[in-house]
C-alpha cells in the first residue's frame, strides 16, 4: 500500500475506554494542534480476541482529523496518553470533502 502524501487528510479511528480518557486524549491531541478535530462517540460496543479470549467492552469512539504529515507524532502521543497496552490506532484517507473544511484541517494541523 502507498503511502499517503504528506498533505493528505485523514480520519484516525481510536478506541478508548471510557470518556474521561477519551476526553483527555481529543483535548490534547487538538491542544498540541496534531488534530483539528476530534468527534467523540459515546455506547459502542466492542467485541474483539484478546489473548485468545472473545471479549465485550464498551467503549467510546474517537474520530480524529489530521493530515498525513502529522499522524506519525499524534500515534506516538496517542501511545503515551492511552490506558491500553494495544490501542487502536487506524488511519484513513479521507477521499473527498468540503474544501473549505479539508483546508480548515491542514490549516488548524500546522506546526506553530
Amino acid at each position: 500500500m502507498p503511502s499517503p502524501r504528506s498533505d493528505e487528510a485523514l480520519l484516525v479511528l481510536c478506541t478508548c475506554p471510557d470518556q474521561a480518557s477519551a476526553e483527555a486524549i481529543a483535548a490534547d491531541l487538538v491542544q498540541s494542534r496534531l488534530a483539528a478535530c476530534v468527534n467523540l462517540l459515546p455506547g459502542l460496543t466492542s467485541v474483539y480476541r484478546w489473548e485468545d479470549q472473545v471479549e465485550q467492552a464498551s467503549e467510546v469512539m474517537l474520530l480524529i482529523k489530521t493530515t498525513a504529515a502529522r499522524v506519525e507524532a499524534l500515534t506516538n502521543q496517542v501511545q503515551q496518553a492511552h490506558p491500553y497496552d494495544l490501542p487502536e490506532i487506524i488511519a484513513l484517507p479521507i477521499a473527498d470533502g468540503l474544501t473549505p473544511y479539508l483546508e480548515w484541517i491542514h490549516q488548524c494541523t500546522r506546526e506553530p
